[in-house]
């Protein structure tokens, strides 16, 4: 499955679209998600970002072995994109160690 998080752009052909961070996490929970794609910039920093993603993803991989999907990152915002890569680039350590 590909999931594609975000609140206003058009849902790629062949993704599965969430709005929320939970909802993003609810199916990566699964298992079955093999690549991600997120925005930051959800339209309610309180229920979340697409940065919570990514730092759920790499506390679950740290925590308890979780194998992440691919992810990239689709944010019009500069300074969230380069903090969400450098997350992304955590993972990425966390998983070969």
């Amino acid at each position: 499955m590909r999931v594609y998080l975000d609140d206003e752009r058009n849902t790629p052909e062949g993704w599965v679209r969430v709005f929320w961070p939970d909802e993003a996490i609810a199916l990566l929970e699964t298992g079955e998600v093999a690549r991600i794609s997120l925005d930051h910039d959800l339209g309610d920093d309180e229920r979340g970002t697409g940065y919570d993603v990514i730092v759920w993803i790499e506390a679950a991989v740290v925590t308890r072995g979780f194998q992440p999907p691919a992810i990239n990152v689709h944010s019009a915002n500069p300074p969230a994109r380069l903090r969400m890569e450098a997350g992304i680039r955590a993972i990425e350590r966390a998983c070969t160690n």
